[in-house]
């Protein structure tokens, strides 16, 4: 059975960081690509950070480039975003999403793909 469990949310001030963390089980960890969906109040989903296991090849979107970091820890299978200079307009619900990647390019696919797995997510507000 498939699980993403994320950790890490809270609340947060402007300029903070956080470390949010997506735990999976259930499935060949290098086979997925996996990365973090937010969602704001009022607004869609919105894929914003993936890297594959195929390739170690990475997904920003424009709004977080430069200040997350996804990275990935093979042995425990989980998945870790770094926020660093968070901003209120990233408040939101965040989610793990995993979709399998046996080729080049899987976050292109992981971004654009409705079907995944999804973890229940993990809430990130920050305010002053």
């Amino acid at each position: 059975q498939v699980r993403l469990v994320e950790s890490g949310g809270g609340l947060v001030q402007p300029g903070d960081s956080l470390r949010l963390s997506c735990a999976t089980s259930g499935f060949t960890f290098n086979d997925f690509a996996i990365g973090w969906v937010r969602q704001a109040p009022g607004k869609e989903r919105e894929g914003i950070s993936c890297i594959s296991g195929y390739d170690e090849s990475t997904y920003y979107s424009d709004s977080v480039k430069a200040r997350f970091t996804i990275s990935r820890d093979i042995v425990n299978s989980t998945v870790y975003l770094e926020m660093m200079d968070l901003r209120p307009e990233d408040t939101g619900l965040y989610f793990c999403k995993a979709r399998p990647a046996y080729a080049p390019k899987g976050c292109d696919r992981w971004v654009a793909a409705s079907q995944a797995y999804w973890g229940r997510g993990t809430q990130v507000t920050v305010s002053s």
